[in-house]
């Protein structure tokens, strides 16, 4: 959870846009057709960055370099959830390239399967008012990872090589007897890479393999203060990804793109509990999109994509297998009309297919898309008035029918070249997923009665930019949610129902500075400092019980208070970065209307620095968590103390 909450040296975030004539612009982003004059906040994060903050998986990115919550069941492979607006993933649209990635079985998104270092870029546009990707299920937000080296590349080839040393000590074993240090654990995890890329006359190729073995054993302290050993969290993987990106006449690119994961993990039943369940995990992601910025005519863009997606698990239980196999298929068709004058027209369409074979939920297929106009007016410079409308179908034999207009109204005001104002208002919509409708299998039993999620809500944010001395952001924001499908337990049965109502409200603000000093090799320092204020109520029960806002019931696992600071220290061949993370009270659970298991607020501090060792080699060490702080993401799963990474990156040109 250690992470900048702002822009530090060489980090390539955006917030705002700055209202030029932008009908279109080479190598921005995945996509040329949406949004580009934003009425939304967005934040994004470039692939320098990434490499640089050495983050063990993309949650950890997320939290460190976006300041994004994270709920984690433990270490580097564990089951991971990321929260936007105090939405979870399975409310929040995971991309990948420009393309819905979110599991159409569980709703959420297997962080795991991407690979950090492969990522050229990430884009986070917070609220369910995107009219970039036009996605719909982004009632916290939209997350588009994009690994695509899109521009033209420099021959490379190289690869890296890590290690992450959780410190030993003295611990009690499972029958209560006092255990010597196990020192094996200063080789608790280890990471090899593999990059290359080369442009070959108009075609550009770029790879990347990965393989990690983490052991994850570290000393916890149980509820009785007693130390005691992780074990049973033993995690294998390795993924590999390629794109081809094939440059044709007038600026129109073919991407191909695919990747494969597999994994073989082990979950404990608890902390330190000898009880434990293995999962192997297989995907694979392909993709085919056209973009080309002229068709038919100069004022008119588009872009076209087709993919197929597969997501194997195999869950092992106490003897009892669990099987799911899902493909998906998938077509994007995105079009904009730059007419004369202060118009600009976007409109397209999506279509998924899944088909399902599960032994908790047996054989089923659902379909589910929609079709969207969106206009974009600018009466005069400084203004920009946007208006979308988006029209949401779910359905197909195995999926109850469904149908729902998503409107969005935004304004961007651009008062002066140092500030802006954006204001929204919007709706966003959730379908059940499979499991939600059909799972029958442990206990856990689906509901096929169960009603879409409806939110509406609106945000008002202010951006200040003073050149690269001073960048501020604040934004506040209200939503409202009918609907919201929660799991619970009656009478020893696990089954989700509808939550009625439920309403948040935040506040969201950072800032980062920029302060030139003469300190040796060290021209500036980049301090920035970041706070999230989070309100949620749960106003009416599952069986419809009003307890309105007196009665104070939260969301689980969505802090009130967040905050954090960091400090970056530059120089030509490295950097220094410290940064600290202030994670305030919430409660734990699994219903939304228990808040009988508070989690205490917690402090983590990481200490990340990078040096140059001639032209083709690099060192990095990452100092995790130094004041060795007890930090429970998920309740009953601590997360490691004190961990130390040290690392080499080789690369030569081609």
């Amino acid at each position: 959870m250690f992470f900048p909450l702002c822009p530090g040296e060489g980090q390539e975030t955006e917030d705002d846009f700055s209202g030029g004539e932008l009908p279109f612009m080479e190598d921005e982003g995945i996509t040329i057709t949406g949004t580009r004059e934003t009425t939304q906040q967005i934040r994004t994060i470039g692939g320098e960055e990434i490499k640089r903050l050495h983050a063990p998986d993309l949650p950890a990115l997320l939290e460190q370099a976006l300041n994004l919550v994270s709920v984690r069941y433990g270490p580097y492979g564990s089951q991971a959830d990321i929260s936007i607006r105090g939405f979870d993933s399975e409310r929040v649209a995971v991309l990948v390239n420009g393309v819905p990635a979110s599991s159409p079985l569980s709703g959420d998104f297997d962080f795991s399967t991407i690979d950090v270092n492969s990522i050229e870029k990430i884009e986070v546009i917070y609220g369910g008012s995107d009219t970039t990707y036009n996605i719909s299920g982004a009632m916290g937000g939209v997350l588009n990872i994009i690994t695509v080296p899109e521009g033209r590349q420099e021959g490379r080839i190289g690869g890296s090589v890590s290690n992450t040393s959780a410190m030993p000590g003295m611990y009690y074993d499972g029958r209560g007897k006092k255990t010597k240090p196990q020192w094996q654990d200063l080789l608790d995890a280890q990471r090899l890479g593999f990059f290359a890329s080369r442009e070959i006359g108009d075609f550009s190729l770029s790879a990347d393999w990965f393989g990690v073995r983490a052991a994850n054993h570290y000393l916890v302290k149980n509820y009785h203060g007693i130390t005691r050993r992780k074990e049973h969290n033993e995690v294998w993987d390795t993924g590999f990804s390629a794109s081809l990106v094939w440059n044709l006449p007038e600026h129109t690119k073919l991407i191909a793109q695919g990747s494969v994961y597999y994994g073989d993990k082990n979950f404990p039943a608890a902390a330190v509990s000898n009880v434990f369940e293995n999962q192997r995990d297989f995907s694979s992601r392909e993709n085919l999109m056209l973009k080309t910025p002229r068709i038919l005519s100069d004022s008119l863009a588009a872009e076209f994509s087709a993919s197929h997606s597969l997501q194997r698990l195999d869950h092992r239980a106490q003897g009892e297998d669990s099987l799911h196999g899902i493909h998906t298929l998938q077509f994007i068709s995105r079009w904009a009309w730059y007419p004369a004058g202060p118009l600009v027209v976007r409109t397209g369409g999506d279509y998924r297919y899944s088909r399902l074979d599960s032994t908790g939920i047996g054989a089923r297929a659902g379909q589910n898309g929609g079709i969207y106009i969106t206009a974009e007016y600018t009466p005069f410079k400084k203004l920009l008035v946007v208006s979308s409308v988006k029209a949401n179908f779910n359905g197909g034999k195995d999926m109850p029918f469904a149908a729902v207009p998503l409107p969005k109204f935004g304004l961007a005001f651009f008062a002066a070249e140092w500030l802006t104002i954006k204001n929204n208002y919007f709706r966003s919509f959730k379908f059940p997923d499979f499991e939600d409708l059909y799972w029958d299998q442990a206990g856990y039993y689906g509901n096929p009665d169960l009603k879409p999620e409806d939110a509406w809500g609106t945000d008002l944010g202010a951006a200040l930019r003073f050149g690269t001395l001073f960048n501020m952001e604040s934004t506040v924001y209200a939503q409202e949610t009918d609907n919201s499908i929660h799991w619970s337990n009656s009478s020893g049965r696990w089954r989700p129902e509808n939550t009625a109502r439920a309403v948040f409200f935040g506040w969201d603000s950072r800032a980062g500075f920029e302060i030139p000093v003469s300190l040796g090799p060290v021209k500036k320092i980049v301090p920035s400092v970041s706070y999230k204020f989070l309100l949620t109520y749960v106003l009416t029960g599952s069986s419809g019980e009003h307890m309105g806002f007196a009665a104070g019931v939260r969301i689980p696992y969505a802090p009130v208070h967040t905050a954090g600071l960091s400090v970056e220290l530059p120089w030509e061949t490295g950097s220094l970065l410290v940064s600290g993370n202030y994670t305030g009270f919430r409660y734990a659970g699994y219903t939304s209307k228990a808040n009988t298991r508070p989690l205490d607020p917690g402090f983590l501090l990481t200490v990340t620095v990078n040096q140059k060792a001639g032209k083709n080699l690099s060192a990095f060490a990452v100092f995790r968590n130094i004041l060795d702080q007890s930090c429970v993401s998920f309740d009953d799963y601590p997360m490691p103390g004190f961990t130390a990474t040290v690392g080499l990156r080789l690369e030569f040109e081609m």
